[in-house]
């Protein structure tokens, strides 16, 4: 006998089961169903309303079981398990030896080399003084070491997020005359930031963040980089009066205007050369692995040697603006500075909320590309509570939104760390920094630390997925150029707007329009496919055979019913042409379709209907366990009658069909 299978790809071979479920029975001598093999479309046991709503809730927010592991334990035990699940460094710590200790302290050392320019710039970014960028890299590694549970990933502030508060905050509250008020805002939104990724994770809602499609991510991290890049021509050319507006048209306009008086060309000269020197590393990095070290390091040494040049030269009396006293010391408090009540309590959360999911979706991305890469698992719930936790308690200590940067986990990654205590290293020499050798860099020119941010957000520009993403999804493609374009010709916030509104467009459009397929048997088989791929399909005479590719819902039943009528009068029209046989049977396939609502339903009875009036036989194939069972439930089976619902499409096309279009 020639191997069947159904077009939802079930294979139907001599002894089978139907893919409805554990629920099946035979019936080989039943003359009610006519199936060759005896099988009949079974029906799940039905389930009461609240052990349906149980299990739909326990599938959105408990797909990963969490409680599987307090089974059966005692409660001493249950109580650790509290703690690990909070604290992973519990039971990591446990098995920490010195060999890992040395991983994690050369790859400790090698991103604070990193990250200690590039926070003092990234605080520029977001209109803050430096040491806030020096803060926000001492007291949130520290929270995620305990509490996070990837190993790979660099905690601290980032390009991205910097400018998006920066932009966010700079529209309520001017931070050049009101500096005190405006670093107030950014510790409430950075309290806000963090209540947002910690109730995330909480209630175990992580699955908001999917929403923005990868394609939108892609295109709004290259229009963020090229907004950063075009916020940073201020201090590559020195210029001192600038735009506040991030638009391009508005930076360019501001870059222009001031080309005849503005630029200082001995801060064009530093800022050139550096950057120069900065993509070299970066270049030699990439070409060889075993370098990755000369590009970490690489901002540091431009740092300590264009702030020894600017030192013995003088060269910020001839203009070259340079980065002034950082405060020296660790993290005062700040839980007092927060906004608890007035106009900007309001405000502060609204900021937080945007900049919150925007970090939350960075460093998850971050979390699990390494994750990936080293073969482990990260509970995406538990990263919330840590990231958020972490952020409100800086804010509580003078740090701004902090995240995971994709640019210090890759070295983090490359220099070997094994846990996340090269985050606990970084942290502890930024403290010193903080407490030793922030006075040595009073000279350091701003050209040097806008070449370094220039040189970090140069690989947020990832045309290689964007061309992949053209390739694949034309829509995909759309949502990346709307973020792009969206980030670029308008501020930040519009750009994640539009990222968000495109990836949810695409979401409806593909719910209200599904696709539809007309099959048609495979010669010498009993297979059925769509005839737009297998052009050697032919269709049955006297029979149609349509698949839903979708869940039918009211968002879409009604275009479902009108697509399969369309079908049907297309048919028709070629029939009457080419003086076919008429058709007298319409199977529908379902096994593509995994759920159905009432809306659904009630299209189903009016396709009926339809179809009576044209002498038309409904017959229905492959319908899954919920699809059955509420079909059952509306009494629509009834309607139909039992021997119309047939576990695949060649047993309804045996049926049927005349034999003379059998061709198996």
């Amino acid at each position: 006998m020639p191997r069947t299978v159904s077009d939802g790809g079930e294979d139907f071979d001599g002894d089978v089961s139907s893919q409805t479920g554990s629920h099946r029975y035979t019936d080989s001598n039943s003359t009610h169903h006519h199936h060759h093999h005896g099988y009949k479309v079974g029906f799940p046991p039905a389930k009461g309303l609240l052990a349906e709503f149980a299990d739909g809730v326990k599938e959105t927010f408990f797909a990963d079981d969490p409680l599987r592991e307090y089974k059966d334990q005692p409660r001493s035990k249950k109580l650790w398990l509290s703690l690990v699940h909070l604290f992973p460094v519990l039971d990591w710590a446990r098995s920490y030896s010195f060999g890992k200790f040395k991983g994690d302290f050369v790859a400790g050392l090698t991103i604070a080399s990193l990250c200690i320019p590039q926070d003092i710039g990234y605080a520029k970014l977001a209109f803050l003084p430096a040491h806030v960028g020096l803060y926000s890299s001492f007291v949130p590694p520290l929270v995620y070491a305990m509490m996070g549970s990837s190993r790979d990933i660099a905690i601290g502030p980032v390009a991205v997020v910097s400018l998006l508060l920066g932009t966010l905050l700079q529209e309520e509250i001017d931070p050049v005359k009101n500096p005190y008020e405006y670093s107030r805002l950014a510790f409430t939104a950075t309290f806000f930031a963090g209540i947002t990724q910690a109730m995330l994770g909480f209630f175990r809602l992580g699955f908001i963040i999917e929403f923005l499609s990868h394609a939108a991510i892609v295109g709004f991290m290259a229009g963020a980089a090229v907004t950063i890049a075009l916020q940073q021509l201020k201090g590559f050319l020195g210029i001192k009066k600038f735009t506040k507006k991030s638009d391009i048209i508005s930076v360019m306009e501001s870059v222009w205007g001031n080309v005849h008086h503005g630029w200082n060309y001995q801060t064009i000269l530093i800022g050139a050369s550096f950057l120069a020197f900065l993509l070299t590393t970066k270049y030699i990095a990439k070409k060889n692995k075993k370098l990755f070290w000369v590009s970490a390091i690489a901002p540091l040494i431009s740092v300590v040697i264009s702030t020894f040049c600017v030192f013995i030269t003088h060269a910020d009396k001839q203009g070259v603006a340079i980065v002034k006293d950082i405060k020296q010391g660790i993290n005062p408090p700040s839980f007092h500075l927060i906004y608890w009540s007035g106009p900007y309590l309001a405000k502060g959360f609204r900021i937080g909320v945007v900049a919150g999911m925007v970090a939350l979706t960075e460093a998850i991305a971050i979390g699990r590309t390494f994750a990936a890469m080293k073969d482990y698992q990260i509970d995406g719930n538990k990263e919330m509570v840590a990231l958020g936790t972490m952020n409100i308690v800086g804010s509580m200590t003078s740090c701004y939104v902090a995240t995971g940067s994709f640019s210090r986990s890759a070295v983090n990654y490359m220099a070997g760390c094994k846990t996340a205590v090269s985050n606990v290293v970084m942290a502890i020499v930024v403290m010193l920094t903080l407490l030793l050798i922030t006075p040595l860099f009073k000279y350091t020119p701003n050209a040097i630390l806008a070449s370094i941010i220039i040189n970090a957000v140069v690989s947020l520009v990832d045309y290689e997925t964007a061309y992949l993403i053209w390739k694949v999804d034309k829509m995909d493609f759309v949502a990346l150029l709307g973020a792009f374009f969206g980030v670029v010709f308008a501020s930040v916030e519009y750009g994640l707007l539009i990222a968000v509104a495109i990836s949810l467009g695409k979401i409806l459009l593909q719910v209200t329009r599904p696709r539809t397929a007309l099959l048609g048997n495979l010669p010498r088989t009993t297979i059925y496919r769509n005839v737009e791929q297998y052009p050697e399909a032919t269709k049955v005479p006297g029979v149609m055979i349509v698949r839903v590719d979708s869940a039918i819902y009211f968002t879409n039943s009604n275009y479902v019913k009108e697509r399969i009528l369309r079908w049907l009068r297309d048919e028709e029209e070629q029939q009457q042409e080419q003086k076919l046989s008429k058709t007298e049977f319409l199977i529908v396939e379902l096994s593509p379709v995994t759920d159905i609502d009432t809306s659904g339903i009630h299209a189903l009875e009016e396709l009926l209907k339809a179809l009576e009036k044209r002498k038309i036989q409904l017959i229905l194939a492959n319908p899954g366990p919920a699809v059955i069972q509420k079909l059952r439930s509306a009494k629509f089976t009834d309607l139909i009658g039992d021997d119309k619902i047939f576990l695949s499409v060649s047993d309804a096309v045996k049926k049927f069909a005349p034999k003379s279009a059998l061709n198996v």
